[in-house]
């Protein structure tokens, strides 16, 4: 018996429907390209609208926050992609290479608070949410309310989603390709 790789293909604007066409043109606007991920992502009708709306929605986290949940749970599930993505987008939002390397490294030295959120956060995804209590009540002690916890978890769960998607499919990393820890 062989067996063959799966080839899994990002579809071009022309392959994807008329909908999706749309919000690439959109993208192409706002940030240029349409990321390798959003692109793969619209070969499924609904599933590119539904992540943009859960990427766009209001959160309690700042830009740095997100950046710090991002960074931990796409270093945690080994997802290239994602590790590259948010290192760009982390120094966009002002951290430093050496900083970046030491959040998804498992900690924040630099900044207490941020500390605790990427303790916080890696123990979330490490255990399936099931966190030490001295983890919560550092995170609380730093600043944290609940809903910064419910933010958090739904960020993991939007990070996951993509970091699955790229660890099953494999397709090309269209950022400069973050270091390996």
């Amino acid at each position: 018996m062989t067996t063959t790789a799966t080839a899994f293909n990002v579809p071009t604007k022309s392959e994807v429907s008329e909908n999706n066409q749309a919000i690439f043109e959109q993208l192409g606007k706002q940030i240029g390209f349409v990321p390798n991920l959003y692109a793969y992502y619209a070969k499924n009708e609904t599933a590119l609208p539904d992540y943009l709306a859960l990427q766009g929605r209001k959160t309690t986290l700042k830009a740095k926050e997100k950046e710090v949940v991002n960074l931990v749970t796409s270093q945690i599930n080994g997802c290239r992609y994602c590790q590259s993505a948010h290192t760009a987008l982390g120094k966009m939002n002002g951290f430093t290479n050496e900083q970046i390397l030491e959040i998804r490294g498992g900690s924040a030295d630099f900044d207490e608070k941020l500390d605790a959120l990427v303790k916080f956060t890696a123990a979330t995804v490490s255990n399936h949410g099931k966190v030490q209590e001295e983890i919560k009540e550092a995170f609380f002690a730093a600043g944290y309310n609940e809903a910064n916890l419910i933010d958090v978890v739904i960020l993991i769960g939007d990070k996951i989603m993509s970091n699955y998607l790229h660890n099953l499919a494999g397709f090309e990393i269209d950022f400069p390709v973050a270091p390996e820890l």
